[in-house]
């Protein structure tokens, strides 16, 4: 669907009830959700969404400060495509770099959001502020997609499914959470044209104009109104090297959360764990 001129947002729909925005990361797709969507289905109508640059979604070149790979152009996608769908008010449920989307989407567009799920992260500008050695060394993407155009362009490009293989499967049992449908799909999709340049806008993106807009709100006191869980993997990066909870907590009003019996990829590793955590907080 058509968000802005020229550009849109591919998703799909399903299920009835109060509506929910579903939310990937990176580098995958839309199909994460596939191991908790039947059952979030029952209750709710969902819309699963691809981000801007990932996917089957549209992947504008970067501008010269990456604004429009931004989270606040991000989020303003989303929140566009929820309405033209007839959707003025919702529920996320968002992981990785769409739970930092929705941060920022519950932040500019608060009436629009309802309830918050985010999915293993903390908060980005707490994240850059506090790296550390073994931050740096096991979130080494950070820091690799962040450099000039077209560095990362070109060595991801070489060859995608290696880039996808050795970046998701340094962080889990190799490939065994992900059903081979749902892998095939993400080899399909960040072998696209533009997909390399557009993960590396979006992370270019965090590590400058994001931070100007999480400071602006943090120097302005602004604080996140909506109800929030969130949820990280026990065995995972940000279990290990920050408190998550403790830095929701600095900017959000109302916050719960914990872990999860699992790594980074969540709904992959750990659905059921997911859908019991987060089905109340939906009601």
């Amino acid at each position: 669907m058509e968000v802005t001129p020229g550009v849109h947002i591919a998703c799909t729909l399903g299920g009835s009830g109060s509506p929910l925005l579903l939310l990937h990361g990176h580098p995958q797709t839309r199909a994460i959700w596939h191991k908790v969507a039947p059952a979030l289905a029952q209750h709710h109508t969902l819309v699963c969404a691809d981000l801007r640059g990932y996917g089957d979604s549209s992947k504008p070149p970067g501008e010269p400060d990456h604004a429009n790979y931004s989270k606040r152009t991000m989020a303003q996608d989303q929140v566009a495509l929820m309405q033209a769908l007839g959707f003025q008010r919702f529920d996320v449920l968002a992981h990785d770099r769409g739970a930092r989307v929705a941060h920022r989407m519950a932040m500019d567009h608060a009436p629009a959001v309802q309830r918050l799920v985010l999915l293993d992260i903390a908060p980005t500008l707490a994240m850059y502020e506090q790296t550390t050695e073994a931050f740096a060394r096991a979130y080494w993407h950070w820091f690799f997609l962040i450099q000039p155009a077209p560095l990362p362009e070109r060595l991801i490009q070489a060859d995608p499914a290696a880039y996808l293989r050795d970046g998701m499967g340094r962080r889990t049992p190799g490939q065994s959470p992900f059903d081979p449908r749902a892998w095939a799909e993400y080899e399909r999709c960040i072998a696209l044209p533009g997909t390399a340049h557009a993960m590396c806008e979006d992370y270019r993106a965090a590590a400058g104009i994001d931070l100007d807009h999480d400071r602006a709100d943090r120097s302005a006191g602004r604080l996140l109104q909506q109800p929030l869980l969130v949820l990280w993997g026990e065995h995972g990066v940000v279990q290990r090297c920050f408190q998550p909870l403790q830095e929701w907590q600095r900017v959000a009003r109302e916050v719960q959360g914990g872990t999860l019996p699992c790594g980074h990829y969540i709904a992959e590793e750990a659905p059921q764990a997911l859908l019991e955590r987060v089905t109340p907080f939906l009601v």
